[in-house]
């Protein structure tokens, strides 16, 4: 299938041009001209107003997470006691209804312009921990959600073996965990989804505090692989007191830095662990609406960028589902942490916001000939974005999720404005469903 477009303005090769003329075929774009609107020209394309973008790569999701928006903010409460609130939605999911849940939630990503989602997947089992007939009921009732949705999906299997530090896991977490490494290792290998360019795999380590140092060897030379790192203090001072290192020193030890691996959170780093996920040049993960939900704090981005890590944006608990937002809080959050502005260029927050390669994905990611076909066109007139400019600054400090007009994955149109409003429904069905 082949296809033209026409666009309005276009961030291609790092900067905004008018008039792009794309191509598409068989999933690609197999041709990107910037200044091609002459009068009368191509009139076999069709025409976006507006400016477009490469498809946003959500880094880090919980997609039932989603289920808890509003309904932990009426009182003061911890990180913790959150956790106990979001161990109960987890306690009622099954395939089917984890299905209906996730098929809403990927539907609102991609009317955000999220093209590829990575899935920080561990609820496994039964909720009394004993394996589903089919051992991937859960992560196959996810994979068939992105597919109705029309997102790439990257399915990051999560080992999840301890309550903290060796410690048994609790009744709730039972549904979380193999018992051992090995056992994680062979319950993936029974992964017998079809895939394609749809649905991909990875694999996770939840955290240091839930997978003993015995059985991190398991993870080694996995790729793409994700971590929760050093979200709470408490984490780095249990690590210490375990190990005698911080959890950022406990995963260089155990050879899992470098470019395959992300780290997500990354909130509470000493200067050596900066200088190591810099060095081994180690993705890190923000989520930053996520870390001001959850008070977790402010992770030291612009000084992780200079020591050689590169960062992503993720939407974690979706307490809000807006990559945009992500963007400009990665320089906003840091303009309050410092007393200072200009931490980061607009164009540095696009490129945090479309790194799909810390995903397993290479080749999205850019309005470029060969790259996946996936867009995001914004509109350049709403009651956000009028008199901004129409390029990258509009898109990372005016522009919200709701001024997403269409969205394009693979070449194929996923969402348009227009459905907003049967996700919406969508989404309350869902969520029902799960508290009732």
């Amino acid at each position: 299938m082949t296809a033209s477009y026409l666009l309005e303005r276009a961030w291609v090769d790092g900067a905004v041009h008018d008039d792009v003329l794309v191509r598409v075929a068989d999933g690609r774009f197999v041709e990107v001209v910037p200044g091609a609107g002459r009068p009368g020209a191509h009139p076999e394309a069709r025409r976006w107003a507006g400016l477009a973008l490469p498809g946003l790569a959500n880094g880090h999701s919980h997609a039932f997470h989603r289920a808890l928006r509003g309904r932990t903010q009426q009182e003061r409460g911890t990180f913790w006691s959150w956790r106990e609130r979001m161990y109960a939605v987890a306690a009622r999911l099954t395939p089917g209804s984890y299905h209906r849940l996730a098929r809403a939630v990927f539907r609102e990503m991609v009317a955000a312009g999220i093209t590829t989602v990575g899935e920080f997947h561990y609820l496994h089992h039964r909720p009394d921990g004993t394996p589903y007939e089919d051992p991937n009921a859960m992560g196959h009732a996810l994979a068939e959600a992105a597919r109705e949705a029309g997102i790439r999906l990257v399915l990051l299997d999560t080992c999840y073996l301890s309550s903290g530090f060796g410690a048994p896991t609790t009744t709730v977490q039972s549904r979380y965990s193999d018992g051992s490494a090995a056992a994680w290792a062979s319950r993936t290998e029974q992964w017998n989804d079809p895939g394609g360019p749809t649905v991909r795999t990875g694999a996770a380590v939840h955290s240091v505090r839930a997978v003993p140092r015995a059985e991190l060897a398991t993870f080694r030379g996995r790729a793409p692989l994700h971590v929760h790192l050093s979200e709470q203090p408490a984490e780095n001072a249990a690590c210490l007191a375990a190990y005698g290192v911080t959890p950022t020193r406990l995963l260089h030890e155990e050879g899992l830095l470098g470019p395959g691996t992300t780290v997500v959170h990354a909130t509470h780093l000493t200067d050596e662990d900066v200088e190591l996920l810099g060095r081994s040049r180690t993705n890190v993960c923000f989520c930053p609406t996520t870390e001001r939900d959850l008070a977790d704090g402010i992770g030291p981005g612009r000084r992780l960028h200079e020591a050689g890590a590169r960062l992503t944006l993720g939407s974690d608990s979706h307490a809000v589902v807006d990559l945009f937002e992500e963007m400009r809080a990665l320089e906003l959050d840091e303009r309050l942490a410092s007393g200072e502005r200009g931490h980061w260029r607009a164009g540095e927050l696009l490129a945090a916001a479309t790194a799909h390669d810390s995903l397993g994905v290479a080749d999205a990611g850019a309005i470029e000939a060969g790259r996946r076909a996936d867009l995001v066109v914004l509109d350049t007139t709403s009651v956000r974005t009028a008199g901004t400019g129409g390029d990258e600054h509009t898109a990372v400090f005016a522009a919200a999720a709701e001024d997403v007009v269409a969205t394009m994955v693979d070449g194929r149109v996923v969402a348009t404005r227009e459905d907003r409003g049967a996700i919406g429904r969508e989404l309350a069905a869902a969520i029902e469903e799960v508290w009732s």
